[in-house]
């Protein structure tokens, strides 16, 4: 072998001897760091948010480098882009004033939730998820699934929302025009939580964009990534999707590349 390509034994035995260089370990470790941080992310992650990843850990690189050798390791974020609207606005019920008027800022948690309902193909048919998330920390503090839009089902995402955040002090909360939200169940139920209604203007999509953006980002990084048999196992799906993943472990870039529940635990301070 060392006659074929020219090489003296003594050259090639003094060759498998030699150390690896600091800069080939590095490099491999940093390899190995971005796989794990791609995986991690379900194949999520593209190169901005790997490298902000990386920074939390004390990794110190450049976003192009991260770039680079994602493309090289051939690992590309599998995310699918579609969108569709539901709610129906079209009512007589009355609506609230417009209080938040795309102010998308909140200084701490249970400040301000905004609400939404999505629809979730499934063969049984659709599965319609209703979310609240919290402005200041993006979590999503209450949800629940029906094979129907009603009512119903806002109530108990918002039930959900205040019996496990036990919110201090008034929450501005806001929606859109939809029926469920208008309807004198569910404006009740505000009242008796101590909420301040607000609505988005007829037809202004992005006055409620917090919320959409985040059923945007679950259909792309979940919904349009799998085909649901049946309702119960969408469910599932989603569910710890929301709770595990959305929540627990998916970075966001608007509060720093925090995890939600890691930036609503920098508002309590431990005893």
């Amino acid at each position: 072998m060392c006659s074929l390509f020219g090489v003296s034994k003594s050259g090639y035995y003094e060759w498998t001897k030699r150390k690896e260089s600091n800069r080939s370990k590095r490099r491999k470790q940093l390899e190995k760091l971005i796989r794990r941080i791609f995986f991690d992310s379900r194949q999520l992650y593209g190169s901005p948010k790997v490298w902000n990843a990386l920074k939390h850990q004390g990794v110190h690189v450049s976003q192009k480098t991260v770039a680079r050798i994602m493309k090289e390791l051939g690992l590309k974020s599998r995310t699918v882009k579609k969108y569709k609207a539901t709610t129906n606005s079209k009512h007589n019920m009355p609506v609230s004033e417009n209080v938040l008027n795309q102010s998308f800022a909140a200084e701490k948690p249970n400040q301000v939730w905004m609400a939404d309902i999505t629809y979730i193909p499934t063969d049984e048919g659709w599965l319609y998820l209703s979310s609240l998330e919290d402005l200041c920390t993006r979590k999503i503090v209450g949800f629940h699934m029906d094979e129907r839009m009603t009512k119903e089902l806002c109530l108990k995402a918002l039930d959900q929302a205040y019996r496990l955040q036990k919110p201090k002090g008034n929450v501005l909360h806001h929606s859109d025009r939809g029926s469920q939200y208008a309807s004198s169940d569910y404006q009740q139920r505000l009242k008796q939580y101590g909420m301040t209604g607000s609505m988005s203007r007829k037809g202004n999509c992005y006055d409620n964009a917090c919320i959409e953006s985040f059923h945007s980002v679950l259909k792309k990084e979940l919904v349009y990534l799998n085909k649901f048999k049946t309702r119960k196992e969408a469910k599932e799906k989603i569910f710890e999707y929301i709770t595990c993943f959305y929540n627990g472990k998916r970075i966001h870039s608007s509060i720093g590349y925090f995890t939600p529940n890691q930036y609503e635990r920098m508002f309590h301070p431990a005893a």
